[in-house]
């Protein structure tokens, strides 16, 4: 495999939509679609030859029978990973969390959102769908946890606000009448106890954790 080749391998049971997402990952988008497999056993004998550089996996379409179960088989190597299914229950987002699966979305999702989470997924960093995002906000069970293990200060919270409208950190000094210095700090702190590494998922956080409101920025 070449340093540039990007080889993905697809697992779906789906026939219209496994080959329809292999043809628009190699004629419009390059990539090298090394199979798409329909069995666990395929699965398994593809992942274990390894030279892959994604799996895109529908997980509802393989006999799984627990989470640790799951784990073993997708997350056996250093493969990033991409789920791509109809839907899931709150459960089932839960297990995927435990097990490290952090990129996810739907596959009613258009193309720009696919493309958006295949690029996130090879970069190493999480992404949810807009429908998955959603799910994860019912009830607010997300915005409880999140505020039980991050602290913000009322000042940090107001910074990430204006992050999520888009303002520089040049704007936002300006803004607040305060040194570029104070909002590079201010920002680095907001990053760390987040635990986040760019402006995307600290929105994201910020949807989650209640800072923000889906009704004041769009995913």
């Amino acid at each position: 495999m070449s340093p540039s080749e990007k080889r993905v391998l697809i697992a779906d049971g789906q026939y219209l939509v496994s080959r329809s997402l292999a043809e628009l990952l190699t004629e419009k988008y390059h990539f090298t679609v090394k199979e798409i497999v329909t069995t666990r056993k395929d699965l398994e004998k593809s992942i274990h030859e390894g030279h892959l550089s994604l799996l895109i996996i529908d997980i509802s379409h393989f006999d799984f029978g627990s989470s640790a179960d799951m784990k073993t088989v997708i997350c056996s190597g250093s493969t990033p990973v991409l789920v791509l299914t109809n839907s899931l229950t709150r459960n089932e987002l839960a297990g995927l969390d435990s097990i490290g699966v952090k990129n996810i979305l739907f596959k009613s999702s258009g193309e720009t959102e696919i493309l958006e989470a295949i690029e996130h997924t090879l970069q190493g960093k999480k992404f949810y769908g807009r429908e998955v995002m959603e799910i994860l906000l019912e009830k607010g069970e997300w915005k409880k946890v999140m505020q039980e293990n991050t602290s913000l200060t009322a000042a940090e919270n107001e910074i990430v606000k204006l992050i999520a409208e888009g303002m520089t950190t040049k704007e936002i000094a300006s803004r607040k009448n305060v040194s570029f210095h104070t909002i590079m700090t201010h920002r680095k702190n907001i990053f760390r106890k987040a635990r986040v590494n760019n402006a995307s998922e600290l929105v994201m956080f910020a949807i989650r954790s209640g800072i923000i409101d889906t009704i004041e920025y769009q995913i």
